[in-house]
């Protein structure tokens, strides 16, 4: 690997150039979203699983469908959280991802024509279910951006 490319937060630095040349772009504080809180069911179907997320408040779905459309296409990940910690965290790469809109949401849809591929994706869902009965808070994130929690 002759030609590679290192990122800073700050500025990009390139073989032969030096960071200082670059301006600092980044911005003084931590960058935070509000995601809006729904009520997640999640359920096994033919070759995977399908995610419903849904939220009483209407301003709450028109954000999370406008995330949902921005980010469409991108990897789905589902995490659980207990008193801030990270439980688990399912990338679901193994399938293929499609986001529907409901009314009052929108609906994940993620599977696999492959057997096995399939098997994981709903040993995740078991997971996921499981521990949101135990009391874990769900966070489904599209792109690394969180969309929404329940």
């Amino acid at each position: 690997m002759t030609k590679t490319m290192m990122m800073d937060r700050t500025s990009m630095t390139m073989p032969g150039t030096s960071a200082m040349s670059a301006p600092s772009t980044a911005s003084s504080g931590p960058n935070f979203m509000m995601v809006p809180r729904c009520t997640m069911k999640m359920e096994k179907c033919t070759g995977g699983m399908k995610m419903t997320c849904s939220c009483d408040d209407p301003v709450a779905a028109s954000m999370m469908q406008n995330l949902c459309t921005m980010l469409a296409g991108g990897m789905v990940s589902c995490c659980c959280m207990m008193n801030g910690m990270m439980v688990s965290c399912c990338n679901l790469t193994m399938g293929m991802c499609k986001c529907d809109m409901t009314k009052d949401g929108c609906c994940i849809t993620c599977t696999s024509g492959d057997a096995k591929c399939c098997e994981m994706i709903q040993a995740c869902c078991d997971c996921m279910t499981a521990m949101m009965k135990a009391g874990c808070t769900c966070c489904v994130m599209m792109n690394n951006t969180a969309v929404c929690c329940c």
